[in-house]
């Protein structure tokens, strides 16, 4: 049927419309593939700077980046932009980026709210996690003590931050989340770094402090639990500001390791 009939049947009345329309329209699988190789590029290059292979003040080297994880420049800078926004590196105009350096004060400062913010955290959470939610962090608690004793930081981190991020979940409270996850980006390079004190076994204390976290969370004792993780980042925030003054200012990558 040509356009001018389907207008000169219109004109009698309505054309009818298809008994039933889709909802919505099925994903295009380009349109997947694209988001599911920007959350990997991303994910990648967090971890890259988080784990210290790019020193404090470094500049990021995106065409060795590009060859590493074997992209283009495209989603390695869309990653960049969202890296930004949680403080982990700074655009600069026309001229690439470079590793946010966090001074001694400031990671005190900071350290001091998200101890305030975790502590808080707790104390709601033990008002309100359910025995599922419970489940789980303790699920992540012993996957952790796996990565510990295999002495494998990577694995240990990523179970690490997964505990204290269901912690604020468990919460139940929309602003303080949203506040803490403005500050966890900014701190999670001082947070891995932390456990790497030469000076004691801040691993083996934090994970000592995991296990006092875990007791007062089942027995949902939100006073004690909200003092231990105010002392638990209290803790942290010593060994990630000696970490921080003795890193030197750095125009260039921490490893040669990028090729």
């Amino acid at each position: 049927m040509t356009l001018a009939e389907r207008e000169s049947e219109g004109a009698d009345g309505p054309i009818p419309l298809p008994a039933r329309l889709p909802a919505e329209l099925p994903a295009k699988p380009r349109e997947n593939l694209v988001h599911s190789l920007h959350d990997e590029v991303l994910a990648r290059l967090r971890e890259f700077i988080v784990e210290g292979n790019l020193a404090p003040g470094a500049r990021v080297p995106e065409r060795l980046l590009c060859e590493r994880f074997g992209i283009s420049r495209t989603p390695l800078r869309e990653a960049l932009k969202v890296l930004a926004s949680e403080g982990l590196i700074d655009l600069l105009p026309n001229r690439g980026a470079r590793v946010r350096r966090i001074g001694e004060q400031e990671i005190v400062e900071l350290f001091d709210v998200m101890g305030g913010l975790e502590a808080l955290a707790g104390r709601l959470a033990c008002e309100r996690i359910t025995d599922e939610a419970f489940a789980e962090i303790e699920r992540l608690h012993h996957e952790m003590y796996g990565h510990y004793l295999r002495r494998d930081l990577h694995g240990y981190f990523a179970c690490n931050q997964a505990i204290h991020d269901r912690i604020v979940a468990a919460a139940g409270n929309g602003p303080l989340s949203a506040t803490y996850a403005g500050f966890a980006g900014r701190l999670r390079r001082a947070r891995y770094s932390a456990n790497l004190d030469a000076n004691r076994d801040r691993w083996g204390e934090a994970m000592r402090e995991h296990e006092e976290i875990l007791d007062a969370l089942r027995r949902r004792a939100g006073a004690e639990l909200s003092d231990i993780l105010f002392r638990h980042l209290r803790n942290k925030r010593k060994a990630a500001a000696d970490r921080e003054a003795a890193q030197p200012i750095s125009g260039g990558p921490a490893t040669a390791d990028l090729e």
